[in-house]
């Protein structure tokens, strides 16, 4: 990506971090990459397209983390907290190691328009994640009888939102912190995670 446009999309988070989704301008964001308001719409045509290359942006960021796991289908038997606890962990350190990045999601997520926008939204970046859901499910059949979209509006909202709140200091940034939110989020899921019958897929 060119350094200018990534410098633009940086901008826009912080700024959106700053003044808020609605209450952003262009010039706040001009201002912060360094660039002139005409220089940035070379680039970007409205505010609202910027704000949906951040959301992709910031997405994509957030799948590569999956790419780089080494995922062990059998560890789902012996211990299937333990496997989910590896997928979980280093997903909720992206976004506290990444504080412009969480408040804009979790902002952009909630907003008003972000239903429609999600309609027309290609999430194909996600299909290692999706390919370890799959195992996961042939795994524990039992997880199939959940509504699929409240399970993971759950899992990503749930994380997105505590991660949030340690960035912005409301949490501290500990290892108790993180061991808390993990419990919290996986509670509902252990009475799904059932062995009896299971054999690993991969």
């Amino acid at each position: 990506m060119d350094d200018t446009k990534t410098r633009i999309l940086s901008a826009a988070m912080k700024a959106v971090r700053q003044y808020g989704l609605e209450g952003v301008r262009v010039q706040n964001i001009s201002e912060l990459a360094g660039i002139s308001p005409g220089a940035m719409y070379r680039y970007f045509k409205s505010k609202d397209e910027l704000m949906a290359a951040c959301f992709a942006s910031v997405d994509q960021q957030a799948a590569e983390i999956f790419e780089h796991l080494k995922f062990n289908p059998l560890i789902m038997l012996s211990d299937p907290m333990k496997a989910v606890r590896s997928l979980w962990v280093p997903y909720f350190r992206f976004w506290v190691a990444h504080p412009d990045e969480t408040v804009f999601y979790h902002r952009f997520r909630d907003s008003a328009a972000f239903p429609e926008f999600y309609r027309h939204y290609d999430g194909s970046h996600f299909n290692t994640f999706g390919s370890m859901v799959r195992a996961f499910m042939n795994t524990f059949p039992s997880l199939r009888g959940i509504n699929q979209d409240l399970l993971w509006l759950h899992v990503l909202t749930s994380t997105v939102m505590y991660a949030k709140y340690v960035v912005e200091g409301v949490l501290p940034s500990t290892q108790e912190t993180e061991d808390t939110v993990f419990q919290f989020i996986s509670v509902g899921l252990s009475g799904y995670l059932r062995s009896e019958n299971a054999t690993p897929s991969t």
